[in-house]
């Protein structure tokens, strides 16, 4: 028994022993934990000599860097993961070059002091009176029916009409059931223009018996045409109906207070209507959290490859597809079309893969936010698989927004299109493939917002350089950034004056060869900061840069 408890005893012992060294090795091990901490947290709070001399030199390169790295790093969190791939060396910045070359990348052209100027000189006055009703019908695609819904309020002007709120083009290719207010402020409009012409909704009732002329205007006409030849109809009758809308007046050559009156209609009277605002908002909103976008107009639809005759890259099925579609649309005729020579030329829209090229030359890297403003690709994903492959963050209306909030918009062609057009004037950078109206609009807005950065593809010079690649030859490849990028250097939206006709065209050629009013709204509505208190003669004869 006495050998028992002996045995119990010192096995008690032994355990005393056992539970005092391992509170021992627990204690030390919380006192080790507790002092890491402490001088990791001491490090962090209040750092210490070579750290704190570190942070007091730094300089305001050193902090874009670290703000450019948080930014890339924020943009690629938010991305979804499957868009994400390897960063690009320019990607992986570490110096300070890099952050200076992808700066340039965005950085707007110089406004050289420019700044919307649109009142309307000392001698404008409010409509007094009217000498009958002009009734509008417009025709083609949204920025078509803008400019040619600009120019018939200028027109009325001219002529002293009340202007009848214009009827939207419900037979052209798109079929788009949309009336005015649909895809614009109609209050707005109406109001906005109370100092320059009488609008209504619609004709009063006594007038739908009056005598009306349907009339076709003549195409880029000047002041003249109208105040002597147009304004002539109002002695027998007191309804004008315009059968169609666009090209209207000539770009040039124009009093400034009409000018200034299209741009006050273009850009400001023409606002879309609230539910198209919100959406294009929204948009942006959506898109600008993926950080700096590129708004990219990627004209490879059906409709635009039949109108052009354009078919390289394309199967033969596909080519044959477009030329009946081309014969059997009657304003689309055009005979003898050679794809070959209008792609020589640079009369044809770039196609996906080019564009990748074209981008990656100018030095964007593969984690761009692009914005696609289109409508649908012909060839459809496997036609857009090598521009993809570039650029993965590839966004378009589809997805940055659900099927639900697209849906009062989906089937209405004009309303998706203006869309696309907000989310373009609002891009860091407008890159259009095609110089088509809704490119010609969208740089001349973003002309007028400040010059905000449009690189306009010089498309004959990029074919040549593509075909190179194409046929294998042994130097094409060589520099081929810095060839692209030199030939774009001046092509930046920066301000220059509005081009006037190609020297020895005439007729219909010359009209055709001047650079569109809305696609540069220089000299008439944009004038250099300090003359714009000077008397408008004085400033319309003030020299104007050109880059």
């Amino acid at each position: 028994m006495r050998e028992e408890e002996e045995k119990m005893q010192q096995r008690r012992r032994l355990f005393k022993v056992l539970s005092s060294v391992s509170l021992l090795r627990l204690l030390l091990l919380c006192a080790t934990v507790t002092i890491s901490l402490a001088a990791i947290l001491s490090c962090c709070m209040f750092p210490s000599g070579k750290v704190a001399v570190r942070h007091a030199s730094l300089t305001e390169n050193d902090i874009a860097i670290e703000r450019q790295r948080y930014e890339l790093h924020w943009t690629r969190l938010s991305s979804p993961r499957q868009l994400l791939k390897e960063a690009t060396p320019l990607q992986k910045l570490g110096r300070i070059n890099d952050t200076v070359i992808l700066n340039k990348l965005w950085k707007p052209p110089s406004v050289r002091k420019f700044v919307q100027c649109v009142q309307p000189s000392k001698s404008y006055t409010a409509p007094n009176g009217s000498k009958g009703y002009l009734l509008v019908n417009t025709n083609g695609g949204l920025n078509q029916m803008r400019a040619g819904i600009s120019d018939m309020v200028a027109v009325a002007r001219i002529i002293n009409a009340t202007l009848v709120v214009p009827k939207l083009d419900k037979n052209s290719f798109w079929r788009d059931s949309s009336i005015f207010s649909d895809v614009f402020d109609e209050e707005h409009f109406i109001s906005s223009l109370v100092k320059d012409v009488k609008v209504v909704k619609k004709l009063p009732k006594e007038m739908l018996t009056a005598p009306k002329k349907y009339q076709t205007f003549r195409s880029w006409s000047g002041i003249n045409y109208y105040a002597k030849v147009i304004s002539h109809l109002w002695d027998d009758y007191q309804v004008i109906q315009a059968i169609k809308s666009d090209s209207r007046l000539a770009n040039n050559d124009l009093p400034q207070d009409i000018q200034k009156l299209r741009c006050r209609v273009f850009y400001e009277a023409l606002r879309f209507s609230p539910k198209i605002e919100a959406m294009g908002k929204l948009l942006v909103e959506r898109m600008r959290s993926y950080g700096r976008y590129i708004a990219l107009h990627l004209r490879y639809e059906k409709d635009m490859l039949a109108f052009s005759g354009c078919t390289y890259g394309l199967s033969s099925a596909e080519a044959d597809e477009l030329t009946t579609l081309r014969k059997n649309t009657p304003h689309w005729r055009v005979k003898d079309i050679d794809p070959v020579e209008q792609r020589a030329k640079g009369y044809c829209p770039l196609t996906p893969k080019e564009v990748g090229m074209f981008l990656r030359a100018l030095g964007h890297p593969s984690d761009t936010p692009i914005y696609v403003a289109a409508g649908e690709i012909y060839g459809g994903d496997s036609r857009m698989a090598d521009l993809r492959s570039a650029f993965p963050i590839l966004m378009g209306k589809e997805n940055l927004a659900s099927p639900e909030e697209l849906k009062p918009f989906v089937h209405h062609a004009s309303q998706m299109a203006a869309l696309d057009y907000i989310v373009s004037v609002e891009s860091d950078v407008f890159v259009p493939t095609y110089s088509g109206n809704m490119a010609r609009a969208v740089e001349g807005h973003r002309r007028f917002l400040g010059h905000r950065k449009t690189i306009s593809p010089y498309r004959k010079g990029l074919v040549n350089l593509f075909d190179k690649i194409d046929q294998g030859s042994p130097n094409s490849t060589r520099k081929l950034s810095e060839k692209i990028m030199e030939m774009h250097r001046k092509r930046r939206g920066s301000p220059r004056k509005r081009k006037g006709p190609v020297s020895g065209t005439r007729g219909r050629k010359r009209f055709l060869s001047e650079e569109p009013f809305y696609q540069n709204p220089l000299p008439d509505c944009l004038c250099l900061k300090e003359t714009l208190h000077m008397p408008m003669q004085e400033t319309a004869e003030h020299k104007l840069g050109s880059s």
